[in-house]
């Protein structure tokens, strides 16, 4: 219920609750329950909910999906306070329902319900939605990635055969290594599992049967040792998940011009040399730069010049099939690498990029409309030939020296000079 309304904020309203304490009455009826233990559980439950949904409704949404380091904190945090919220209840209610003291109540229900949150919690919170692309870590599954929950597997199996105290600790490792591998979610869901099975094992064990006097602390010894086996691999994954996606944007802006999203010049040439490689398909290079745009700033500003460059990147991205490569080369100048792209195809492609260009004005932020035009060089290598990028694009900048004497807002061809369309 808490998991649902951190992640559905909406069903955090008056008539949510009601339905959740509904819901938690039928439940507890449903087990053959009297009216008044259940009233009192499901206060208890109820209760325990609202004081960690105090807490984390106020997290930023990064702490709240589990994807800051100090997520984890905030979590336990609320699960502690959570749990005091229904340890009071217990300890007025131990000695009523069930014959047993006020401070075994309060323990007993506190631990219990920490353990809840930190094993559970982060499923509902970490479960993977639809989200639009982003520039940020996006993991991809290998065909190695199933050791750490074959690791997993096995810990548990010991776990089962050997039993004991100590087996709790049995599947720690395993369970870091898929912290280390995995994101938040499939961690948080082993980790669960485990934690669960650790319970079971050591519940039917009947090793903290053996003196009466430490039967309540070896259970809460118990409990809070599953808390713990639950709290490491999540906290861990979540670090690491973190790191991860810094490193990515970290990449992400090495690689990429931060005005208009387009590759930067090394990353290009990067690029570029790597499709030159594939010999056995013909490439084309094209080169692309904007007509007066130096009396763009002069009239608008540099803020309007970028309002410029950052929309002609978007049209000639819009433009390029994908895996096709665009780079910012210098101010005001693209190039593009046409990936086994035949000389009509490249001529095509080039046209489009012109047309898209000067087709619409462009708006600027006052609503001023700038009607854009661009020159455009195209050079070409065949297939089974080598050109190095420098000639091609050196080639290409010819081509678009041509283009500038020819008018502007034309495509002309390096190898094919006479080819052109005016615009």
């Amino acid at each position: 219920m808490l998991g649902f309304m951190l992640r559905v904020p909406q069903s955090a309203s008056v008539s949510g609750w009601l339905t959740g304490a509904a819901a938690f009455l039928t439940a507890d009826l449903l087990t053959g329950s009297g009216l008044l233990q259940t009233s009192i559980l499901s206060s208890a439950n109820l209760i325990s909910i609202w004081a960690a949904y105090l807490i984390l409704s106020r997290a930023s949404d990064n702490v709240l999906g589990l994807r800051h380091p100090i997520s984890m904190l905030y979590l336990l945090l609320a699960s502690a306070i959570g749990g005091a919220a229904a340890g009071l209840v217990g300890m007025l209610a131990n000695p009523y329902l069930f014959g047993g003291s006020m401070l075994r109540g309060f323990t007993f229900w506190w631990i219990t319900e920490v353990v809840n949150y930190v094993a559970i919690l982060p499923i509902f919170l970490t479960a993977p939605v639809q989200r639009a692309e982003s520039t940020g870590h996006k993991w991809q599954f290998r065909k190695q990635d199933i050791l750490p929950t074959l690791a997993v597997l096995l810990s548990c199996l010991a776990m089962l055969l050997i039993g004991g105290p100590g087996a709790v600790a049995f599947p720690v490792l395993a369970l870091l290594w898929c912290a280390l591998v995995y994101p938040v979610f499939p961690t948080a869901i082993l980790t669960l599992l485990c934690s669960l099975l650790a319970l079971l094992t050591l519940s039917d064990s009947g090793f903290h049967h053996n003196v009466t006097g430490i039967d309540d602390a070896a259970l809460f010894s118990i409990r809070l040792g599953a808390a713990v086996v639950a709290i490491a691999p999540v906290m861990l994954s979540i670090v690491t998940n973190h790191r991860n996606e810094l490193m990515a944007q970290l990449r992400y802006v090495s690689m990429h011009d931060a005005l208009t999203g387009a590759g930067n010049r090394a990353a290009f040439c990067q690029e570029a040399e790597r499709i030159l490689q594939q010999k056995q398909h013909p490439h084309a290079v094209l080169m692309i730069d904007l007509d007066h745009f130096k009396q763009v700033n002069d009239k608008y500003g540099h803020a309007g010049g970028d309002r410029v460059l950052c929309e002609v990147a978007r049209r000639i991205q819009s433009c390029l099939r994908p895996d096709d490569q665009l780079g910012r080369i210098g101010g005001e100048e693209f190039a593009v690498v046409l990936y086994a792209c035949h000389p009509d195809d490249a001529k095509d492609i080039a046209e489009r990029i012109r047309f898209a260009i000067a087709a619409q004005p462009v708006t600027l932020s006052d609503n001023k409309l700038i009607t854009v035009t661009t020159s455009i060089g195209v050079s070409f290598v065949e297939n089974g030939a080598s050109k190095s990028l420098e000639s091609l694009l050196a080639e290409a900048d010819g081509a678009l020296y041509q283009s500038k004497e020819s008018g502007r807002n034309c495509v002309r061809w390096w190898s094919l000079a006479n080819v052109s369309t005016q615009g």
